[in-house]
């Protein structure tokens, strides 16, 4: 069996006839027949019964015709991946990510992508993640960095960032007084800025309350992480977030953090794009420039959970004190 028996089988699917599928392939309708004979022989089995002029495919015929249709599509792919590494790229990519994403992941990951790749323009969307999600799915949109899980069958999700969530204080608040974790019980009745209900992110707070037993006081929902940097700043309550939201107002002094006694809060993030057979070099990119970055990024201060580039196993280590200024 060779490539040109499996064009010939593919022509005879396609036109109904051996003699449609000679005028396609340009070759007589002797040779056609010559080499479905061949294969026939070669299987001991018939791939077409005829029927006067009408033919029908045998399930023997219908498992090669299958198998050509990988083949060939194979030979595609890898034919144009090889002419896409000898191509300059260029073009529009669609990114799409959360608040804190946009604000402190997308900044040194573009200027990163951009010194590699000046001729492709880059255009950033965020919001909710049932918004992001909608776009990635309809094709408005070619990759998002999104908190996971996502739970959908057309896309592919990659796990790319495992980062710490800590809780935060103003400056001069009596829980952010001691480099101590945070006992839970501290945190009863105490003024609550949370993310909005509704993402991935407020699942792992949310469920850190329930298995705390602690019904919190919300005073306050964004899905602004430098809104509730704000209202925290100025003594409204405490939040819990990303500690890469606010290792600037860490060394600054206005914002004080801590972690909370026997207690991992951890979120994760990753790359979620449709799912393919071949996905687009430009797309591939992207996510290899962010794995170069990542150690450059602030996810997590001393003794915390590392960020990674595959998922790791959750940290079981005792974290290290948190200097609170």
């Amino acid at each position: 069996m060779d490539l040109r028996q499996l064009e010939i089988l593919r022509a005879i699917a396609d036109t109904g006839s051996f003699t449609a599928a000679g005028a396609r392939l340009h070759v007589s309708q002797s040779a056609i027949s010559r080499q479905v004979l061949l294969l026939e022989e070669e299987f001991k089995e018939p791939l077409f019964i005829r029927f006067g002029r009408r033919i029908q495919i045998t399930p023997i015929g219908e498992t090669l015709l299958q198998l050509s249709h990988r083949v060939f599509e194979d030979i595609r792919d890898t034919s144009a991946s090889i002419l896409d590494t000898k191509k300059t790229l260029s073009g529009t990519l669609r990114l799409v990510g959360g608040m804190t994403v946009c604000l402190y992941v997308f900044p040194p990951l573009l200027k990163e992508f951009r010194r590699q790749h000046p001729d492709v323009d880059i255009k950033v969307i965020t919001g909710g993640t049932p918004r992001l999600l909608r776009k990635l799915r309809s094709g408005t949109a070619d990759l998002g960095l999104i908190t996971l899980p996502i739970d959908d069958q057309a896309l592919a999700t990659v796990p790319v960032i495992r980062e710490e969530l800590l809780l935060i204080t103003p400056a001069g608040h009596r829980l952010g007084a001691s480099p101590r974790p945070i006992a839970t019980e501290s945190l009863v009745r105490q003024p609550f800025i949370l993310f909005e209900g509704g993402s991935n992110t407020r699942r792992v707070i949310d469920e850190f309350f329930i298995r705390a037993d602690i019904k919190p006081r919300v005073v306050a929902e964004t899905e602004n992480v430098e809104i509730i940097k704000s209202m925290v700043a100025s003594g409204l309550g405490v939040s819990i977030v990303p500690f890469q939201s606010v290792a600037r107002e860490i060394r600054g002094g206005s914002l004080r953090v801590a972690r909370i006694a026997g207690q991992t809060l951890v979120r994760e993030t990753g790359w979620v794009h449709l799912r393919s057979d071949r996905v687009p070099r430009m797309v591939r990119e992207m996510m290899e420039t962010l794995t170069r970055i990542l150690p450059r990024l602030k996810l997590a201060p001393s003794g915390g959970p590392k960020s990674a580039a595959v998922k790791p196993e959750p940290a079981t280590a005792k974290p290290e004190p948190i200097p609170t200024a």
